[in-house]
């Protein structure tokens, strides 16, 4: 499917850092992607670089197939929705939808409101004053507003980081399904992975300034390409160790496990090995290491033991082990990737 929205080599610097640096992504029409990654990745950058709001030292934005790296925020005809929503708190719902709607008529208004509340399941909502409605009703209106002029491309930023963590759940699935019913292209920002895995068709994980990888949720998950991906994403410990056949590798921990490489590494060659907790098993034999800490989560545990230069986190049922044991690990399955000079 070809790209609707697409960032080309896109980089913007404040004084003498890069924020974004050499950034190419595309989005297909109608694909909701997630720009994830922590704080000073570059990801909120990129998103006000989409809007306008701050003009790239180099690249280019293109909309079905149009540069649009010149064009105004006005002239883009995206939607925003910011992280504080922005509401007017004098404004009813109604009037907060309507409110870049002064070009058209008030009956077309009052239609295009009506219909765009009904799309985010806001359906009569709109005599409500904003101070009545709960935080994710508000957001929601955010993003009826951001809705109402039709906009090619809809952006939204950290969408849920102001609501309660019992609000997230619901609202998320409440704005998922808004966004399904919509069909627009969105590009959201987020920090939280849970977050970018419900909400996203696609994820693009970004770590300073810089594209490390971008994917489904489970292409990210079980085939990381770097060793951030795999560490940000999801849970993972870090073993140093050697390979010793394409895909077997000797941790200097003192044993053999299975690895799938990030890319062709030759046998002898110095790597990293990250392995997920639920790939870890207590064995009969294995690499040796000793329960130092247990988690409960309810019928499983995660349980942390120290092993030789380092520590690996194992998920396992909750009477696997006990802290002080000595036991022995075995992994299904773990990647490797290229150890830094």
């Amino acid at each position: 499917m070809n790209a609707f929205l697409q960032v080309v080599n896109l980089s913007k610097r404040f004084a003498d850092q890069f924020a974004v640096r050499d950034l190419t992504l595309g989005v297909p029409q109608g694909t909701v992607l997630a720009l994830l990654g922590p704080s000073g990745s570059g990801k909120t950058t990129t998103l006000r670089l989409l809007a306008g709001f701050e003009r790239p030292d180099g690249g280019q934005v293109l909309v079905d197939g149009a540069d649009v790296t010149g064009q105004t925020p006005v002239q883009r005809r995206f939607g925003m929705v910011f992280q504080h929503y922005a509401l007017f708190p004098h404004l009813n719902a109604g009037e907060n939808v309507g409110f870049g709607l002064s070009a058209r008529t008030p009956d077309e208004r009052r239609r295009r409101v009506s219909e765009v509340l009904a799309m985010v399941d806001l359906a009569g909502f709109e005599t409500r004053a904003v101070g009545e409605l709960s935080g994710g009703q508000q957001q929601r209106v955010a993003v009826a507003r951001a809705l109402a002029p039709e906009p090619r491309v809809l952006l939204l930023d950290e969408p849920l980081s102001n609501l309660d963590p019992s609000l997230r759940e619901r609202t998320r699935r409440e704005l998922r399904t808004a966004l399904d019913r919509v069909g627009v292209t969105t590009v959201f920002v987020t920090h939280e992975q849970e977050e970018a895995f419900a909400l996203a068709d696609r994820v693009a994980v970004l770590n300073r300034g810089r594209l490390e990888q971008e994917g489904t949720a489970r292409e990210l998950y079980d085939q990381p390409a770097t060793l951030f991906v795999a560490t940000f994403v999801g849970r993972a410990s870090v073993l140093p160790g050697v390979m010793t056949a394409p895909d077997r590798v000797r941790l200097d921990a003192g044993a053999d496990w299975p690895v799938r490489p990030a890319s062709s590494l030759a046998s002898g060659a110095r790597v990293q090995v990250a392995v997920r907790p639920e790939a870890v098993r207590f064995a009969p034999q294995g690499l040796a290491g000793t329960v130092r800490e247990c988690r409960y989560t309810g019928a499983r545990a995660f349980f942390q033991v120290e092993v030789s230069g380092g520590s690996v986190e194992v998920e396992a049922p909750i009477d696997g082990a006990s802290v002080g044991a000595r036991v022995s690990l075995t992994a299904a399955s773990a990647h490797a990737f290229p150890a830094e000079p």
